[in-house]
């Protein structure tokens, strides 16, 4: 069994109008691509759930409810894998001013662009992991009774 190098949290978070809340990656030489909002597990999150709520506020200024984890994603890294834990969640309030993820302050590192999209527009995107775009289309009734 290979050791978990990497343990993050995502979320798939449905606003009130039933759409993902997604960001779009800009990178320079790179063709822009979708990710969901989330990061990283840190030792002092006391939790998936509060690494994520934690994770949604850095990153959108956000606050959800609803959690519910409905996908597991493992991919090799290194010496080991990296795990991603996608929950399910609904999203109460966002303010993009209140960002405060360290990824906004290094130019570097390309653009963080807010999106929302509904479930039938994903297949136009390129949304990461690939694995992840098959499970929202296919569980979109699922995902959306959350």
């Amino acid at each position: 069994m290979r050791r978990i190098m990497r343990r993050s949290v995502r979320a798939i978070l449905l606003d009130e109008e039933d759409r993902l809340v997604l960001i779009r990656r800009i990178k320079p030489g790179q063709a822009p691509y979708w990710t969901t909002p989330g990061g990283g597990v840190e030792s002092t999150d006391a939790s998936l759930e509060a690494a994520l709520r934690r994770e949604l506020y850095e990153e959108l200024g956000a606050e959800a409810d609803r959690f519910a984890q409905v996908f597991l994603f493992t991919a090799p890294t290194g010496e080991g894998v990296a795990v991603q834990h996608f929950f399910a969640c609904r999203l109460l309030q966002l303010n993009e001013d209140a960002r405060t993820g360290q990824e906004f302050a290094d130019p570097s590192r390309g653009g963080y662009q807010l999106d929302r999209l509904r479930i039938d527009e994903l297949p136009a995107v390129d949304l990461k992991p690939d694995a992840l775009k098959e499970f929202i289309t296919s569980n979109e009734e699922a995902l959306l009774s959350v």
